[in-house]
């Protein structure tokens, strides 16, 4: 089984980023894996890569005619790779030696049609002591309630998924208009509404195996307390859009609301009661002000997706 890892990158302010990104897929342990890169429409970025990757017989580089945006790079990059499955990891994340590894056994032994793994941080401007970890996703990572282990899950992160070969193009792929459907720039969620695709098709979601890790750069702004917010509204709002263009989306987002509310907020009061600290006390309070953000733009999404 082969398998096609799709890198998509743009701007040579990442170009060292992508390259940590694109040797940890080459130096996976499965012997099997082919790097495939979609520079969107970059020419300066595209030379760049050329000359460190074009001559490997692994490798595949492609460069658009112009910006396209990421969905549409990695439907160029699917539709170029020659894997039986097609993976996707972003210029800021980092895999795992044995990442592929991991895939390709969900797809031997748990005949699974899409897997993916857990994210973890790579902090680069060090971890914000505010954040609690079941808001993790805001930054791209796997928050507490994901998942209690390995199984089927709806989706997982877009830089830490993958696809039988077949299963991607019979879906169609992702929809490039997510992200600017109707001209909504700020609907988020191209990996949710494809697996909801998938799962109407096929009856199935995607298998997740917490040992096939990717590492996500988590940089300086992404640890701004109002950057924070300003996500967690949009993310909010996404998905009630979500719900609305795609109804097999839904759901998910409704039981990890719920496990906030009845598990995660009484379990930290319990911990504050036990042993005090500011810390702890802040995190409860980031904890509600940020699901308060999500639900308020969802509120706000009521009001144009009906």
């Amino acid at each position: 089984m082969r398998v096609s890892v799709v890198v998509c990158t743009y701007t040579l302010d990442m170009y060292e980023h992508f390259r940590e990104a694109a040797d940890s897929v080459l130096d996976q342990t499965y012997d099997d894996v082919e790097l495939v890169v979609v520079v969107d429409g970059t020419p300066d970025v595209y030379d760049r890569v050329v000359e460190d990757y074009d001559d490997r017989e692994d490798a595949i580089v492609s460069c658009n005619d112009e910006n396209l945006g990421l969905l549409a790079s990695r439907n160029r990059g699917a539709e170029l790779a020659t894997g039986d499955v097609v993976a996707f990891i972003d210029d800021d994340a980092v895999a795992d030696e044995v990442w592929a590894e991991r895939l390709v056994r969900a797809y031997d032994e748990e005949n699974a049609i899409a897997a993916g793994g857990k994210m973890t941080p790579e902090w680069i401007a060090g971890k914000p002591s505010f954040l609690p970890k079941e808001f993790y996703w805001l930054v791209g990572v796997t928050h507490k309630g994901f998942a209690d282990g390995p199984g089927e899950v709806r989706n997982t992160f877009g830089s830490n998924i993958s696809f039988r070969a077949d299963v991607f193009e019979e879906v169609g792929g992702f929809d490039v208009d997510i992200g600017g459907r109707k001209g909504d720039k700020n609907l988020q969620g191209g990996e949710t509404e494809l697996c909801a695709r998938m799962r109407e098709k096929y009856e199935r979601g995607v298998w997740y195996d917490p040992e096939a890790v990717v590492a996500h750069k988590v940089f300086d702004y992404r640890t701004e307390f109002w950057w924070l917010v300003d996500r967690a509204f949009w993310q909010g709002y996404s998905k009630r859009a979500m719900e609305t263009l795609v109804p097999e989306s839904s759901g998910k987002e409704g039981e990890f609301l719920g496990d906030l509310v009845t598990e995660f907020v009484p379990e930290r009061v319990k911990g504050l009661v036990r042993s005090p600290s500011i810390a702890a006390v802040v995190q409860l309070v980031i904890l509600v002000v940020f699901t308060g953000c999500v639900g308020g733009g969802y509120l706000y999404g009521l009001a144009k997706y009906r």
